[in-house]
C-alpha cells in the first residue's frame, strides 16, 4: 500500500509538458522579410505588444511556416565592453600655468573619458593626444572644453568626446580659467581626482520605443508626464524631444515615479492569480540638459556644445501588473520646455532565424501561458552576425484559428489540496507501521 500512495504521488507530480500548437495561441504576427541575398540570419525587432501579450520572459514565441515549427534565437542589444573602466592618472603635475598628465588607458577601444576635477564654476580647454609609450610624440585627439557652470544653473561637463581610439596612453593638458562673473582661482593638479572609460559609442545599447506623449500638464512649476504600462513592458530609458528649432540652454531636474496600479494578467485557466505584488513606487530622480554657447574668458573662446536628453531607469520588467508611471520635470523659476514628446523605451531585442529553414511565409504567435521556453540547437549554437536580414514584424492580430487549449496544467497545480492529502495519507501510513513496529519489538516474550 505504501508503494502505491507514493507511486500515485509521482504520478500526479510528472505529466508531460504541453505542445505548441498554432491553435491554441491567442495572437499572432506574419513575418515579412526582404527576398534575395543569401544571408545566414534573418532578424525582427520585437516590440511592446508582444511583452505585454505573451508569457513572463517571453516563453511561449513560436515560429511557424505553415505546420512547421522554426527554431530561434531571442537577443537582447547590449554594450560589447564592460560598463565603466578606470583610466590611471600618472605624472600628474603643473606647467605653465597648465595641469598636464598622462593616462593609463584600459586594452580595448574606447571614444570617452570623464575626468573627476573637484573645482567648480570654472571653464576649460583640454588638449589630448594619444601614444604607445609615455614621453612618445604622440598623435594628436582635439581639443575639448570643459566647464562647471553651477553659478548660472547650466551644469557641468568633464567628458572628452575623442574619436574611437585604441592608444594604450594619452597625455592630457588642462588650462583652466573662471567661469564668467567668479573669481580667478589659481590652477592646481590636486584637483585632478580620477579618470574613467565607458564603452565606446560603436558599443552602446540600441532601444526601442515602446510608447511616447506629447500631452503635459503643467502644475506648481511642473511639466507632468503620465503613461500607462502594460504589464511585463520593460522600460530602461526615458527621452526627451525637444521642439524643433528651440535654440535655448537649461538645466532641469526630472523625476520618475512607477506604481503597481492594475490587477495580475489571467493565468491559464482565465483566473486572477492571487500574487503579492510590491505595491511601493520605483522612484529616482535625475538631470537632463542642454548647453550650447560660447563663452570668451581671458582671451579664450571657449565653445559649449553639452547635451543630455534621456534619463536611464529599469522600470516595468518586473512589474506583473499594470503600472502607472509620471515624469515630472521640474521648472523652477524658468519657462517649461517647450516639449515634443516623451519617449519611454526599452533595450532593443529581436528574434532571429536561419530565413532558407522557412520554407512558406513566416508567422509569430505567443500568448499561451502553458507553454515553457523552447530548446533549440539553433538556439544553442547561435552566434549573432554582423548585418543579419532586417525582417518585419506586421501589425498583431487575434489568432482567427485560436481556441483554448485543453486543461494541461499537472493535475497538482489545478487541485494542489489533494497532493497534501496524498502526502498526509502517507505520513499516515507510515506512522501506522511505525507505531505497529514499536508494539511488536516492546511485547515481552511468551514462556
Amino acid at each position: 500500500m505504501l508503494k502505491a500512495s507514493v507511486a500515485l504521488a509521482l504520478l500526479l507530480w510528472q505529466l508531460p509538458a504541453p505542445i505548441a500548437e498554432p491553435d491554441h495561441l491567442r495572437f499572432e504576427r506574419a513575418i515579412v522579410s526582404p527576398s534575395g541575398g543569401e544571408a545566414l540570419q534573418a532578424c525582427a525587432t520585437l516590440d511592446a505588444q508582444v511583452f505585454a501579450h505573451a508569457a513572463p520572459d517571453l516563453k511561449d514565441l513560436r515560429l511557424f511556416a505553415n505546420q512547421t515549427e522554426i527554431p530561434y534565437a531571442t537577443t537582447l542589444s547590449e554594450p560589447l565592453q564592460p560598463d565603466t573602466d578606470e583610466a590611471r592618472i600618472l605624472n600628474l603635475g603643473l606647467r605653465d600655468n597648465r595641469i598636464v598628465f598622462d593616462l593609463e588607458m584600459p586594452h580595448r577601444p574606447y571614444t570617452d573619458v570623464t575626468l573627476t576635477l573637484a573645482r567648480k564654476d570654472f571653464l576649460a580647454t583640454a588638449t589630448v593626444s594619444g601614444g604607445a609609450a609615455i614621453g612618445a610624440t604622440g598623435t594628436k585627439l582635439g581639443t575639448f572644453t570643459l566647464f562647471d557652470l553651477t553659478r548660472q544653473h547650466l551644469s557641468r561637463s568633464t567628458s572628452l568626446p575623442l574619436p574611437e581610439s585604441n592608444f594604450p596612453y594619452l597625455h592630457l593638458e588642462l588650462a583652466l580659467s573662471p567661469a564668467p562673473g567668479t573669481t580667478a582661482t589659481l590652477a592646481a593638479p590636486a584637483i585632478v581626482e580620477s579618470a574613467t572609460v565607458p564603452p565606446s559609442r560603436e558599443a552602446q545599447t540600441l532601444f526601442t520605443t515602446t510608447q511616447q506623449t506629447a500631452s503635459f500638464v503643467q502644475r506648481d512649476r511642473k511639466t507632468i508626464a503620465t503613461f500607462t504600462v502594460p504589464a511585463r513592458v520593460p522600460v530602461e530609458r526615458i527621452s526627451f524631444d525637444l521642439a524643433p528649432g528651440y535654440k535655448g540652454n537649461f538645466s532641469r531636474t526630472v523625476q520618475v515615479e512607477a506604481v503597481a496600479t492594475g490587477t495580475v494578467p489571467p493565468s491559464q485557466d482565465g483566473q486572477e492569480t492571487e500574487t503579492q505584488l510590491e505595491t511601493q513606487p520605483e522612484s529616482l530622480t535625475a538631470t537632463i540638459l542642454r548647453v550650447h554657447t560660447l563663452l570668451h574668458t581671458e582671451g579664450t573662446n571657449h565653445e559649449i556644445a553639452e547635451e543630455n536628453l534621456s534619463v536611464p531607469v529599469s522600470i516595468g520588467s518586473n512589474m506583473q501588473r499594470t503600472a502607472r508611471l509620471q515624469v515630472t520635470i521640474d521648472n523652477g523659476d524658468d519657462q517649461p520646455l517647450p516639449l515634443a514628446a516623451i519617449r519611454l523605451e526599452m533595450r532593443q531585442r529581436r528574434i532571429c532565424f536561419d530565413p532558407a529553414a522557412a520554407t512558406a511565409p513566416l508567422t509569430l504567435f505567443y500568448g499561451d501561458p502553458a507553454l515553457q521556453s523552447p530548446v533549440y540547437d539553433y538556439g544553442k549554437l547561435f552566434h549573432p552576425v554582423a548585418t543579419p536580414l532586417t525582417a518585419q514584424l506586421s501589425a498583431e492580430h487575434a489568432n482567427p484559428s485560436y481556441h483554448p487549449r485543453p486543461e494541461t496544467r499537472p493535475f497538482t497545480e489545478r487541485h494542489p489540496e489533494l497532493l497534501w492529502i496524498v502526502l498526509l495519507g502517507v505520513i499516515a501510513i507510515l506512522a501506522v507501521v511505525a507505531l505497529r513496529s514499536a508494539r511488536t519489538f516492546s511485547r515481552p516474550p511468551q514462556p
